[in-house]
């Protein structure tokens, strides 16, 4: 595929980066974004802060996919919180092309079937791309010289031409990134790992916390094991990350759900990651009372504005027990 243009729809901290790091490597990128954030980067550019520095980039970028002029090779990355994709998608299948390539580069695995219902041609990405958002027209990948590990397959299970040209780019830019078939697999365990994000946004650093996390992701486990989902194991993901990704700078952020409650958006991604645990256990018949219990608490959160990370870590485990 001749790739001429990137449009991320979701410039917030992964898709915000992404789409500097391919402006920075010669790509043509077009940015969706909104409110202070998009306005900042229109008056002053986007700042890409990383460990090699930081770059003020000129970069387009508009408030809608109804402002875009849709063109062969275009490729849309999707890169906002999964709670936003439908009706993202509903925006773009007014004004773009059927045939562009649906790119997801988001946590959670509901994206890609939701992409699929209204475009012929999708792309699933596990994302491990350590970044954060907290402040309009400012972006800041934390890992550096690799700034994400970024493989990528067609949805549900194939790999074409168009993989291994996003994923050219992609490493392109800096990334590492390989075409899996297999890359709903990947994703799965990366749910697992996400299961933590509403515990990290909610819960009191110390001890309770690794505790937390740990019956959410056995929660987990079992239920994807009853659903019959392939997931890769823990060996696995651990030797791709392996020692690629490098965080070792002075300042430090939590989650993307930690983020979002900084940010006071008012919403949180929790009801497509600990939420899609819930789901299935609801179909399966498997009870996932820590999830469950965690998804509702992060919610909780993020509608009332409460101060991230606040709760006691023995008080949530006192009410799940």
């Amino acid at each position: 595929m001749d790739t001429k243009r990137f449009i991320v729809y979701g410039a917030g901290a992964v898709g915000g980066s992404l789409g500097g790091l391919l402006h920075r490597a010669g790509h043509e990128v077009v940015l969706i974004a909104r409110g202070a954030h998009l306005a900042a980067i229109r008056s002053d550019g986007l700042r890409l802060v990383t460990g090699g520095g930081t770059e003020t980039l000129s970069i387009a970028a508009v408030s809608s996919p109804a402002e875009l002029d849709s063109a062969p090779g275009d490729v849309l990355l999707l890169a906002m919180k999964s709670m936003n994709t439908e009706a993202a998608l509903r925006d773009l299948a007014a004004v773009v092309d059927p045939a562009t390539p649906i790119v997801c580069v988001q946590n959670g695995v509901a994206n890609e079937r939701a992409a699929l219902r209204l475009f012929p041609n999708v792309y699933g990405v596990c994302v491990m791309f350590p970044s954060t958002h907290l402040e309009p027209g400012v972006v800041e990948p934390r890992a550096w010289p690799v700034p994400a590990i970024l493989d990528i397959g067609r949805y549900p299970a194939e790999l074409d031409e168009t993989a291994e040209s996003i994923a050219a780019a992609l490493r392109s830019a800096g990334c590492h990134s390989e075409p899996r078939a297999d890359i709903m697999r990947w994703k799965y365990h990366k749910l697992l790992m996400n299961l933590g994000n509403a515990i990290d946004a909610t819960v009191q650093p110390g001890d309770g916390i690794a505790e937390l996390v740990e019956l959410a992701c056995a929660e987990g486990a079992k239920v994807l094991a009853a659903a019959g989902i392939p997931v890769t194991s823990f060996d696995e993901y651990r030797a791709r990350r392996g020692d690629i990704l490098s965080t070792d700078r002075a300042s430090r952020s939590g989650s993307s759900s930690w983020q979002s409650l900084v940010r006071g958006t008012g919403t949180i991604e929790t009801d497509y990651l600990n939420g899609e645990i819930v789901l299935l256990s609801r179909l399966h018949g498997v009870p996932t009372p820590v999830n469950e219990h965690i998804r509702q608490l992060a919610n909780t959160f993020a509608r009332e504005g409460r101060p991230p990370a606040s709760l006691p870590a023995a008080e949530l485990l006192a009410a799940i027990h």
